[in-house]
């Protein structure tokens, strides 16, 4: 009974793991700029290997093989927020903007009609 046990909670943890490094590799496709692309990757990723890897432990049970998995886990946990750090760095010395913050600027810069405030529904007080 407690195999059967221990493959299913394995496997539900993979199954989640995989699930959001699918997701991740979505946001990095999806995502308008370096920015949002390395938030959506870093986030999922480190959250998917760290199920992935915990899947594998259970399923490895309790060797040699948990201490290496153990330590490819904090790998990754060390090296991914560097790497995604230095790659936001290198993009902020490029001088590469947010796509959203641009558009927010275009939005401001639209709502006045030749230098006049945008007009508002509040009555003047009397």
């Amino acid at each position: 009974m407690m195999p059967l046990l221990i493959d299913i909670v394995s496997w539900a943890l993979i199954a989640a793991g995989s699930a959001f490094v699918v997701i991740g590799a979505v946001g990095v496709v999806r995502m308008p700029d370096v920015y949002t692309r390395m938030h959506a990757a870093s986030v999922s990723e480190t959250l998917g290997a760290g199920l992935l890897v915990a899947g594998f432990i259970l399923q490895a049970g309790f060797t040699l093989v948990t201490l290496k998995l153990l330590f490819i886990l904090g790998l990754f946990f060390f090296t991914a927020p560097v790497v995604t750090h230095a790659l936001a760095q290198a993009a902020l010395h490029e001088d590469i903007e947010p796509v959203l913050s641009d558009d927010r600027r275009n939005d401001r810069a639209t709502d006045t009609v030749a230098g006049q405030p945008e007009k508002t529904n509040a009555r003047p007080s009397s």
